[in-house]
């Protein structure tokens, strides 16, 4: 183990290391139990979303443990599941049409991932669209909490209105809420996943919650559930783009985030194990789509272990274990996942942690600040995040024109511009 993870080299100690992994593990738990809630309401039968949330945490972590030896974990994230949910309704195809344009990012990802690709698009997008898109998605994910919950309720008058505060659903959400804010701004370890629990106990107590036993054998994963073929007689291109893009946003900056916490980053600005960190999130995606979970990334909750010791790939050889064994808790997670005021409350958290990126975005410059701005108010509204990132990168480039600066811009986000502007005049609904 010594020899492997290169544990004396890291200056760290399997102890160390493990506790580091139970740690890691208890901050992004929650995703088991979110990502079938969400995906559940685009018709995906929970065991099948259940099994490939484990199956693609279990294979991203891995390959980061053994090919990159770094304290990164990987699983399914959060904002992607929700926009799958909205394209299945939007382009009016199934499920497995959506997993095929998943299967095809995926593909495209690992790829760039291969190739200097990946970061010549990450450079050539500027800091205001990237935190923009960012920002957006938790905006749009937040929102879903407040639906999901029936804190907020569609209107015929307003689009959408407060709903009935006093029913019992409502009143265990911001039960659930409360605690949960109150255990994040007290740093408290896990504090999404004890949030989760203590909200459970009392929807268990108050008769909103039943559980039907508590370990079982793991439902049998689903393989190769997707329709490749129909992504591209449907036209999917935009949805592809977006869930590459997204992904490559988020994983690689929070990758780089993790990174210069635990010390990894060299002064020249370059992460060792580069290439073999960034497969494991593209081998997850793809992974995960054929098996039915929509994209992977890397998390940043891994930071929780970094922070408690973890320095190497055995802090997430535990994550991955962890995550096998809760593969026997499927009755619990799926009771606790059919009562939406347990995860109601990490997806309204989760959005206001991804707004951080807005504090760097340069309000005094209009060109800069608008098109983060209209990405920001579009994904929400619109319920599309493909149609938030077209927006940003419209108006991006167009204002630096007007402006004089269009030197400025790199380019492939002209070559962008052109694609979403023609897609939007003669493909509208795709």
């Amino acid at each position: 183990m010594n020899k492997l993870f290169r544990l004396e080299e890291n200056q760290t100690t399997i102890k160390t290391e493990i506790l580091a992994g139970i740690t890691t593990f208890l901050t992004m738990v929650y995703i088991v139990v979110v990502n079938p809630a969400i995906l559940s309401g685009a018709g995906v039968p929970f065991g099948q979303v259940f099994m490939a949330t484990i199956i693609a945490a279990v294979t991203g972590t891995l390959i980061m443990s053994f090919a990159a030896n770094y304290p990164i974990a990987i699983a399914p994230g959060m904002g992607l599941n929700a926009y799958f949910v909205t394209e299945v309704v939007q382009q009016d195809v199934s499920y497995s049409v959506i997993f095929g344009s998943v299967f095809v990012a995926g593909i495209l990802f690992v790829i760039l991932s291969l190739t200097s690709l990946r970061k010549t698009l990450i450079m050539a997008i500027p800091p205001s669209l990237k935190y923009g898109i960012t920002s957006g998605i938790g905006l749009f994910i937040a929102f879903l909490g407040l639906r999901m919950s029936g804190i907020i309720v569609e209107s015929d008058t307003t689009l959408v209105t407060l709903g009935d505060m006093t029913s019992p659903g409502v009143l265990l959400t911001v039960f659930g809420l409360m605690v949960t804010l109150g255990l994040i701004a007290r740093k408290v370890t896990g504090g999404l996943f004890i949030g989760m629990f203590i909200t459970g106990l009392v929807g268990f107590f108050t008769g909103q919650l039943e559980l039907n036993g508590f370990v079982d054998t793991p439902p049998a994963p689903v393989f190769w559930d997707m329709d490749i073929g129909a992504v591209f007689s449907n036209g999917l291109y935009t949805v592809i783009f977006a869930f590459l893009l997204v992904t490559i946003f988020d994983t690689t900056g929070t990758m780089i985030g993790v990174a210069e916490q635990a010390g990894f980053i060299r002064k020249d600005g370059s992460l060792p194990r580069a290439r073999a960190a960034l497969m494991a999130d593209a081998s997850a995606t793809t992974v995960g789509a054929v098996f039915g979970t929509s994209p992977s990334s890397a998390y940043i909750e891994s930071s929780s272990g970094v922070a408690a010791g973890g320095r190497t790939g055995l802090t997430t050889m535990v994550v991955a274990g962890l995550f096998l064994v809760s593969m026997f808790f499927a009755p619990v997670v799926g009771a606790v996942s059919g009562l939406p005021a347990i995860t109601a409350p990490v997806l309204i958290i989760v959005g206001c942690f991804m707004m951080e990126g807005l504090a760097k975005v340069n309000w005094g410059s209009f060109d800069d600040a608008f098109p983060a701005f209209i990405i920001i108010l579009t994904m929400p509204l619109t319920s599309s995040i493909a149609t938030g990132i077209a927006f940003g990168f419209i108006t991006y480039p167009i204002l630096k024109l007007v402006v004089g600066k269009g030197k400025q811009v790199h380019w492939m986000l002209y070559m962008f511009a052109l694609i979403f502007i023609l897609q939007m005049a003669f493909f509208p609904g795709h």
